[in-house]
């Protein structure tokens, strides 16, 4: 069949034409949606600025992932039925406790539409966590953030670009020292 295109010019141009409107074709179903036009925004990714939410937290202010830019985030998405969700909470609060002053922000999602706000507050007390717990009520920021696993925890930098994603757990202190410590060390 290919030799029968080529014995003549004008089967070559419209074998050519063809596959030249083929590849636009495929290039243009295959393109990264465009959010401005309402479409799906793709899953968050390294390297890519984390998506912008604001939850309530457990004791009702709320918290807009925006207003943290200029400090390293630590987004943890978790539930209270989680077993390494529980076994990774006290390296987080250690990482609180010792970072905050160096501009590091820990912000526990709870994936409140498979929890309840009363076991939150048990499990918030029962671990002695001091730093803001926020309610997922609805699974806004669990579907924005595309959580397949719990926990999952997003490293986001002081410019609000995501630079690194742990599924699952537990995560430990050397872990998560091993990427924040950089991060910190970075000018705000």
């Amino acid at each position: 069949m290919i030799f029968w295109l080529l014995e003549s010019q004008r089967r070559w141009s419209i074998f050519a034409t063809l596959l030249l409107l083929l590849s636009a074709g495929w290039t243009w179903l295959a393109r990264v949606p465009d959010a401005a036009n309402g479409a799906r925004i793709p899953s968050p990714r390294v390297d890519f600025p984390a998506p912008d939410f604001t939850l309530q937290t457990l004791n009702a202010d709320t918290i807009r992932l925006s207003d943290t830019r200029g400090q390293v985030v630590v987004l943890n998405v978790w539930a209270t039925w989680c077993g390494p969700c529980r076994a990774e909470m006290p390296a987080i609060q250690q990482l609180h406790t010792t970072q905050a002053q160096q501009g590091l922000v820990i912000l526990a999602v709870n994936s409140t539409v498979q929890d309840d706000a009363a076991a939150v507050q048990g499990f918030v007390q029962e671990l002695g966590l001091s730093f803001p717990i926020l309610l997922d009520r609805d699974g806004t920021v669990t579907h924005t953030y595309r959580v397949q696993a719990l926990p999952t925890t997003f490293v986001i930098d002081r410019q609000g670009v995501i630079r690194k994603i742990f599924y699952g757990g537990p995560l430990n202190e050397a872990t998560l020292r091993a990427t924040l410590d950089p991060l910190l060390q970075e000018a705000p």
